[in-house]
């Protein structure tokens, strides 16, 4: 393992010496075929990918780095950030398996257990979002294959103690995976806390720029990592070569914007917990937040998405305050450059244990810009908030 911190290694890859002279981001090749010189070659992998679906330069590049920043063993990209939890629950569970999750689990894996899993056999429990390690490892029964985390979990940002699960699986003989999309293998590493798969949609912190979608998948297994490089290469699902070269693009100075991201997020939730209008700020890293103390000892930095609950308010007050922005875009996903806002009160419905809110739920993603600015728009809009309630 290199000395050198993940800031300085997602750069030094690119620089490293001994190859040549080269450009210092790989080319572009957007190829199907293969050609190969000999007819004893063709099928030797020794002289590259034999075809266009085991990917380029740019792809085995991207793959490499993520490994490396994630410390795992090997690494897959596949098209999107909800493949990258499809892929490993397909290549890990067959019929009569049990999963056992967390009832705020991202909505689309949700509908993937609930739906196709489900008519094919393999059963889910949705455990509360605020469940202890303790709950979670006394579910854990005998037909139960896998235990599927997110901390902090989507929407409302429950922490779970991910060592401590990882750990009870392990020595019960089920596998664990997290979608670690929040912690971008970068403020967390899921590996080195015994967890099996880490997961996590590249679509967000690591392209950076919302103009890509993509998913990466790290194993430290070798049994896992061969059923999932197997499933990939059966479902023929592959990544383009432009796609790679931005993901690894972005890749090169994660670092730098999220933490960046991470310092914007916490001085916009301090303001917003200390309005009149918010009845909680849904964010680890905010000292008082659910999962503070689980964030503190566990992870190194902080992204910058968060919930905030407002106190009291209607669908039209909340749909009032969106409106009224003018920094924060209306759009779904994260991670990008830009800041985002979305009213999220209908999504709790989906749950078993709906959530007890005091009022609306709005999601934020503080971007790259000046924090004051984005404060002044958010007043703005909780101006349109409050003037929609007293309307008579």
């Amino acid at each position: 393992m290199s000395p050198h911190s993940d800031r300085t290694r997602l750069i030094s890859s690119a620089t490293r010496r001994g190859q040549g002279r080269r450009p210092v981001n790989p080319p572009v090749e957007r190829a199907s075929t293969m050609l190969s010189d000999r007819a004893a070659a063709m099928r030797d992998n020794a002289d590259g990918p034999t075809y266009g679906l085991d990917g380029g330069t740019a792809a085995r590049q991207l793959r490499a780095a993520l490994a490396d920043l994630e410390g795992a063993e090997g690494a897959f990209i596949v098209p999107s950030g909800l493949a990258a939890v499809t892929v490993p629950l397909l290549a890990l569970t067959r019929p009569g398996d049990e999963v056992i999750t967390t009832d705020a689990l991202y909505g689309p894996s949700r509908r993937f257990l609930s739906r196709y899993q489900a008519a094919r056999g393999v059963t889910s429990r949705f455990l509360p979002a605020d469940a202890d390690a303790e709950t979670v490892i006394a579910a854990i029964g005998p037909r139960t294959r896998l235990v599927l985390m997110e901390s902090p979990a989507s929407l409302t940002f429950e922490m779970i103690d991910v060592e401590a699960v990882a750990r009870a699986c392990r020595e019960r003989g089920v596998l664990s995976m997290i979608d670690n999309t929040w912690g971008a293998g970068l403020a967390f590493k899921p590996l080195a806390h015994g967890v099996d798969v880490s997961v996590q949609a590249l679509t967000k912190y690591v392209s950076g720029h919302s103009d890509v979608l993509m998913g990466g998948i790290a194993v430290t297994d070798s049994a896992c990592r061969r059923a999932i490089a197997d499933t990939i290469e059966d479902l023929g699902w592959h990544v383009s070569p432009d796609d790679a070269w931005l993901a690894l693009r972005g890749l090169r100075t994660l670092p730098l914007r999220y933490a960046e991201q991470g310092r914007s997020g916490l001085i916009i939730a301090e303001w917003l917990q200390a309005r009149p209008e918010v009845s909680r700020v849904l964010y680890p890293p905010l000292p008082g937040s659910v999962g503070h103390e689980l964030w503190t000892r566990d992870f190194t930095g902080a992204a910058s998405l968060m919930g905030v609950v407002l106190k009291g308010g209607t669908e039209a007050a909340g749909q009032a305050l969106l409106d009224a922005l003018s920094l924060f875009g209306m759009g779904y996903s994260w991670g990008g450059f830009e800041s985002l806002i979305t009213h999220e009160t209908h999504q709790t419905a989906y749950r078993v244990y709906p959530p007890a809110l005091e009022g609306e739920l709005i999601r934020l993603h503080v971007g790259l810009e000046d924090p004051s600015d984005l404060i002044a728009d958010l007043e703005r809009g909780l101006a349109a908030f409050r003037a929609v309630l007293t309307l008579p």
